[in-house]
């Protein structure tokens, strides 16, 4: 796995649990949820591509 796409992984899954605690604390919010789906689906693609060495 390429740094960089480590380094993605682990802030998207720091943002869910920063999303899921507003969410606790606060209430849901239907943005914060949308741009969450929209950075797993990147990273997911991201960690997908392969870049030859």
């Amino acid at each position: 796995m390429q740094p960089a796409a480590k380094a993605m992984a682990v802030c998207t899954m720091a943002c869910l649990v920063a999303i899921t605690a507003y969410t606790v604390v606060l209430g849901a919010n239907g943005w914060l949820w949308f741009a969450w789906v929209v950075l797993g689906v990147t990273t997911a693609g991201v960690l997908a591509i392969k870049v030859p060495r």
